[in-house]
Formats: structure tokens, C-alpha cells, sequence
């Protein structure tokens, strides 16, 4: 408990706390598009294609620059983006399989490299294994002040180019048909989620980061039929997910903050799933059982003057 309160005091917590706070905020918002275009496995795969990207930026300088690591991802990412759109366009295979290829062809040879720099004489210092499934309580004032300056692009870039976005995510061809660069737009997209993705690799890692792309957006679903007030949404529950996961990581031991967020992430999807006004389960009952209600209090109103009118022929038959 001490640890909780301490939060609100320490520095080292505080830094902590708003980079996971703007981490989930970014790829919330940004995530509701990759939601809702279907495409659920990129953040997947782009995680997991900045790894091989990390590597050789770490072979090349021979530094653990959170900067140099992050031009690394970045550059990763854009060409696993090319190698999917490639990959889709000049061949059969849907975009989900060739996400599947993407992401398998570029995480094994992130491993094998990463698997080099551990044997190699500097490997044991490098700390690259702690990508793999991030580390939150390493960041400092330097990586909050990047954490915030993409939250600021992506935020910015959504709202400028909502009317665009949205077009591309329900009907691309009218959006063609429009005048609109769909092919430029969606590489822009594609690029600004490999930025969302590179940035949450070091709190939550490659292996947990889609986590926070999706799940705030599938639970903000839930909630609302409107696009803008499902993206406002998305980046409130990813922005509390950071919050809730520092927070209760705070007061224990040996937790890591990015899985205990992902896990609050997921327990919003189920709050929502659970209580969603149109399309939560409990909301589904009331309306169907307030259904039944009506059906029977109509049937019941309806065959009340038809046991009457019978009633009173019988009467008068036996009067007769």
C-alpha cells in the first residue's frame, strides 16, 4: 500500500506513470482504425518485425540508444508494411496470411540475430531481451518526453485526417472515387501504428504491444456507434489501462508494469462486453426479457375480450 502512495510522491513512479498513461492513450486512438480497417494482427506483426530492427541498430553502433533503437524499429516496421502491401497486391494471398508471413519471416530472424549479440563479447551487457517483453521501471524523463511527442502526432494526424481515415476504414472504393489517395493514406496509417507500436515495445514489449493497440478500441465498441466518440474512448481506456497497470505494479513486488496493464486492458474489455448500453450482454437480457414482458402483457390484453365475448355466449346459450 505504501508502495501506491508512493506513486503520487516519487519521481522515478511519476515519470513511470505518465508514460504509461500516454502510451495506452496513442495506440488507443490509432488502434481504432487498425480495428476497424480489420486489421487486428498488425500491430502483431509490426511489434514483432521491429525486432530484427533493434538488433542490427545495435550491431551497427554498438550503443543501447533508446533513440538509435527506435530509427531501427521504425525502419523495420516500414519495410515489413511494403513487404505486406507488396505481398497482397502482386499475389492471391489475403492481407491476414501475409501478415502471418511477415511477422513470422521477420521474428525468427530477430531471434537468431538477438541470439548472435548474446554470444557475441558484448551480449550480456546489450539488455535487448528485455524488448521481448518490455520493461516499464527502466524509463526515464527522456523516453516520456518521446512517449509524448509521438502521442502529440498521432493525436494530431487523427484529427486532421479523420474524414480521410474513416472513409479508408468502411468504404476505401468511394474513397477512390472521391479523389482520395487510398494507397498514400493507407501507407500514412500503416506508418503512424509502426510509430505507436516502436514507441510501446520498450514498456509492454513485442510480444504484448498489439494488446494495447486493439483491446482499448474493441472494448470502446462496446460502448458507442459513433466513430468519434469511439476514438475519445479507445485512448481513455488505454490511458487508464497505463494508469491502473503503474499504479497496482507500484505496490508490489517483482510485477512488471506493461503485462499488469495489458491485463487491466483486458479486464475493461470485459466490463464492456458485460455492461455495454446496445451490445453489452446484460443489456442484451433486459431488452429481451423486456420484449417477453411486453409480448405477454400484449397477448394477455388481446385474449382478455375474447374470454369475455366467449364467456357471455356461453352465458346466454345456457340462458337459452
Amino acid at each position: 500500500m505504501s508502495g501506491m502512495l508512493n506513486l503520487f510522491t516519487d519521481p522515478n513512479l511519476q515519470w513511470i506513470l505518465i508514460g504509461s498513461m500516454l502510451l495506452g492513450l496513442s495506440t488507443g486512438v490509432i488502434g481504432t482504425f487498425a480495428y476497424l480497417r480489420k486489421q487486428s494482427l498488425i500491430g502483431d506483426t509490426l511489434a514483432h518485425a521491429a525486432l530484427p530492427g533493434i538488433c542490427i541498430a545495435f550491431m551497427l553502433t554498438g550503443v543501447k540508444s533508446v533513440g538509435y533503437f527506435m530509427i531501427g524499429a521504425i525502419v523495420a516496421g516500414m519495410i515489413a508494411t511494403v513487404g505486406i502491401s507488396w505481398i497482397t497486391r502482386h499475389s492471391r494471398i489475403k492481407q491476414d496470411a501475409a501478415m502471418g508471413i511477415v511477422l513470422s519471416v521477420f521474428f525468427g530472424l530477430g531471434i537468431v540475430l538477438l541470439t548472435q549479440i548474446q554470444h557475441s563479447s558484448y551480449g550480456n551487457q546489450s539488455g535487448l531481451d528485455k524488448f521481448l517483453f518490455g520493461q516499464a521501471a527502466s524509463m526515464t524523463a527522456s523516453d516520456v518526453y518521446t512517449m509524448t511527442g509521438v502521442a502529440v502526432l498521432l493525436i494530431v494526424a487523427c484529427a486532421l485526417l479523420f474524414k480521410e481515415f474513416k472513409l479508408i476504414s468502411f468504404d476505401s472504393g468511394y474513397a477512390r472515387g472521391l479523389g482520395f489517395s487510398v494507397t498514400a493514406l493507407e501507407q500514412l496509417l500503416l506508418w503512424l501504428v509502426t510509430v505507436a507500436v516502436v514507441v510501446g515495445i520498450q514498456a509492454v514489449g513485442v510480444v504484448l504491444v498489439a494488446a494495447l493497440l486493439i483491446t482499448p478500441a474493441v472494448s470502446a465498441r462496446y460502448w458507442t456507434d459513433r466513430l468519434g466518440v469511439m476514438t475519445v474512448l479507445s485512448g481513455l481506456f488505454g490511458a487508464l489501462s497505463g494508469a491502473i497497470g503503474t499504479w497496482i505494479s507500484a505496490g508490489t513486488d517483482q510485477l512488471p508494469t506493461g503485462p499488469l496493464s495489458v491485463l487491466t486492458a483486458s479486464a475493461l474489455f470485459v466490463a464492456s462486453v458485460l455492461f455495454g448500453p446496445r451490445r453489452g450482454i446484460v443489456a442484451k437480457i433486459v431488452r429481451r426479457y423486456s420484449a417477453k414482458k411486453e409480448w405477454a402483457a400484449e397477448n394477455g390484453a388481446e385474449s382478455l375480450p375474447e374470454s369475455k365475448t366467449g364467456s357471455s355466449v356461453k352465458d346466454r346459450e345456457v340462458s337459452a
